[in-house]
């Protein structure tokens, strides 16, 4: 399934590798990121977890004031207990509006593929909504400020648990 993330991420990316509009870069993040349990269970001791997150992106003028950006990330999510942290591999597909000179919102969906063991009872995949401010610093340099939510639930259906996973993430990045 790797691959298959992986070859998409790929082809997106060589759609528009020719593109005379094409930014490209890399950013890295801080996550402060924590899971949803519906109904709340005392099973688990749910305290925030702080990761990072570093990926590469690119990104597509769709108009003077739009643009796609497509990226592919590694991001340390999940809880802080052993047993329900969670690393990512992840592709954000944002739409971007330009709202001043230096100041960009985005939204879109992300697509996350776990990292690691793919027998511990937790989900492989996982789909989340993701929002997101970036001021751009210089012409090239940007911070930024996301916030994703899970829309699925990251047990394997044999739990009885249910819990999405949220997460904020403060970025910095550049823009070649």
């Amino acid at each position: 399934m790797k691959k298959i993330v992986l070859i998409a991420a790929f082809a997106l990316f060589s759609i528009y590798g020719f593109s005379q509009n094409a930014l490209y870069g890399v950013r890295a993040g801080y996550n402060i990121s924590n899971l949803d349990f519906e109904p709340n269970t005392g099973s688990f001791d749910n305290s925030h977890r702080n990761g990072f997150a570093i990926g590469f992106f690119a990104e597509f003028n769709v108009t003077e004031d739009l643009s796609f950006a497509p990226e592919i990330q590694f991001s340390a999510e999940g809880a802080k207990e052993e047993v329900i942290r969670i690393d990512y591999i992840q592709m954000p597909l944002f739409l971007k509006y330009k709202v001043g000179e230096n100041l960009s919102v985005g939204l879109g969906p992300q697509i996350s593929l776990k990292g690691h063991d793919f027998q511990d009872g937790l989900q492989n995949f996982a789909f989340s909504g993701l929002a997101g401010v970036e001021y751009m610093i210089s012409d090239e340099f940007f911070l930024d400020l996301r916030y994703s939510y899970g829309f699925t639930n990251i047990f394997d259906e044999e739990t009885t648990l249910d819990a999405t996973n949220t997460n904020i993430q403060i970025g910095f990045g550049v823009k070649l």
